[in-house]
């Protein structure tokens, strides 16, 4: 495809990182970790990602503002000037090859192509890193070419919405970045493909973090937005970690789409997240942290570079973790699926349990609020909604995720769990404070455990979702929110709003499905 051979193909750590620091792309920090700065863009730029429109595809994909069209001619174009880029290079470039899925029968092969050291080690340590034999035989069955430096001025005229360019061709089994140096878009770009391919074979691809017990007969797999505790809650001393953000559900159980871990750096505190901040050493890549020039100091509360700073590192970095046993990121069927939700509205109950029809409900929903100081302009919570917890990912409607979820919990009897982060009693304008984290955690223990009776139990009056009683070590009337609140009026006043804003997502998805209709919830209640 690219004519230049001039190119370094997966290269040891030690050699990225020394070519990093050669070609003053970054700086070595702290505990040996590699420091850069990603340039104009700090996070994804989804108004920019298109997909070819194409015979093989356009059928099955779900087309709108996640997946825009572009057409054939207009990405030939886009291609040719890409590769034209690594014709003239005056240095090499560089190629990972390697996998996403760590399932023999369900991996892809991916191959990465960047003309930064930085960006082959990226990919390195998140994607599943091949042996020499593998290496050998090696055939990619999907590549991205990495052009951050190319940008298209006369953006309109080819189809795009900028100058800067995220390009699929499923078809061709390839995609082309143009104009942001962010390497997540690589990490998010093969998570849209396996959200493709998988479906279409009957795997389940998800957007969530899954651990194992210690036996590792038994896995739960944790859903939740943004701010929800996905990753504080799915890391556990007492359970490995399979992954903490792609996952699939195949025939042969759940399984990491990656090698390594993506975590957000900004205010992280050693003492309260020790497992990421022992995962800063030398292999391990820092973007975009503020650090001072002659210490080399990282300030991780500083958001002056972004609110999205990031740390990047093989998933054997994390001390309890599956790979750093040496073994592989997958698990058993799961026994509990566990959808989190930070309501600041104080509707949802901290912990119920879903009919199978209600966890596709809010599977698609994908519902959680967004807090003050999440965002840019966000000054009180805001509701969030995205589909499957993983909207800006997703390639096929949200209903064919939500029947392959209901499938794989009927053919395996997993049980799916409501757990609420946010607000009991109140809503987080009262000055309430949230629910204590240490509560939320012996929720989680009670559910991995198998401890729950739902023996005796009642049903929330917006949502119908079984509530379990006299549950050790929590109280009937904080489990249960129209005994929580003390001014009813207000706890149906605020249900009625947050149920509409469910009803009004819930529309755009156009379905028809009686069934799933019905376990939405109930509005227009009263006292």
């Amino acid at each position: 495809m690219i004519k230049n051979q001039d190119f370094k193909r997966n290269l040891h750590i030690d050699d990225l990182i020394k070519d990093a620091v050669e070609n003053k792309e970054g700086v070595i920090g702290l505990n040996g970790a590699l420091m850069v700065d990603t340039g104009e863009f700090s996070g994804r730029i989804p108004n920019d990602k298109f997909i070819v429109d194409e015979d093989s595809s356009n059928e099955d994909i779900w087309w709108g503002e996640v997946n825009q069209k572009l057409s054939q001619n207009n990405f030939d174009y886009l291609l040719k000037k890409v590769l034209e880029t690594y014709e003239n290079l005056p240095s090499s470039y560089y190629v990972f090859d390697g996998f996403a899925g760590d399932d023999s029968d369900n991996s892809l092969n991916v191959r990465m192509i960047t003309k930064k050291a930085w960006q082959s080690l990226f990919v390195n340590n998140m994607f599943i890193r091949p042996s020499k034999e593998q290496l050998s035989n090696f055939s990619p069955d999907f590549t991205i070419i990495n052009a951050y430096d190319v940008k298209e001025e006369n953006w309109d005229k080819y189809g795009l919405n900028s100058e800067n360019f995220i390009v699929f061709n499923i078809k061709k089994k390839i995609a082309i970045i143009g104009g942001t140096e962010y390497a997540g878009e690589m990490k998010k770009g093969i998570f849209s493909m396996m959200h493709y391919y998988l479906p279409l074979k009957n795997v389940l691809s998800m957007h969530c973090s899954a651990n194992v017990s210690v036996s590792h007969n038994q896995s739960t797999v944790f859903f939740g937005l943004s701010g929800t505790g996905k990753t504080t809650l799915s890391t556990n001393a007492n359970r490995p970690l399979i992954g903490d953000d792609e996952h699939g559900w195949s025939d042969n159980g759940i399984f990491n789409f990656e090698g390594g871990c993506y975590a957000k750096a900004i205010n992280l505190d050693k003492d309260k997240e020790p497992e990421i901040f022992n995962a800063i050493k030398h292999g391990t890549l820092l973007e975009n942290v503020v650090y001072d020039l002659d210490t080399k100091e990282v300030d991780f509360d500083d958001n002056s570079k972004s609110e999205n700073s990031r740390i990047c590192y093989p998933i054997e970095f994390v001390q309890n973790s599956l790979g750093s046993k040496g073994l592989k990121s997958a698990g058993p069927h799961p026994d509990s699926i566990i959808f989190l939700t930070c309501d600041a509205y104080g509707i949802m109950p901290p912990l119920a349990r879903m009919t199978r029809k209600q966890a596709m409900y809010h599977f698609i929903s994908g519902y959680t609020a967004k807090m003050a100081g999440t965002e840019t302009g966000v000054t009180e919570p805001v509701a969030a909604f995205s589909p499957c917890y993983g909207g800006p990912f997703l390639t096929l409607h949200p209903l064919k995720y939500a029947e392959l979820l209901e499938k794989k919990l009927n053919d395996h009897n997993s049980s799916v769990y409501l757990v609420n982060t946010g607000w009991s009693g109140s809503s987080a304008t009262s000055g309430s404070s949230r629910i204590d984290l240490k509560l939320t955690k012996h929720i989680i223990n009670l559910i991995t455990e198998g401890s729950l009776d739902f023996s005796q139990s009642v049903y929330d009056k917006f949502f119908n979702l079984e509530i379990p009683m006299n549950v050790e070590g929590l109280e009937n009337d904080f489990l249960i929110p129209h005994l929580s609140w003390s001014n009813l009026e207000e706890y149906f006043s605020t249900g009625n709003m947050l149920t509409r804003l469910f009803n009004n997502n819930f529309e755009k998805f156009n379905i028809k499905d009686p069934d799933i209709l019905a376990a939405g919830p109930k509005t227009d209640l009263s006292a």
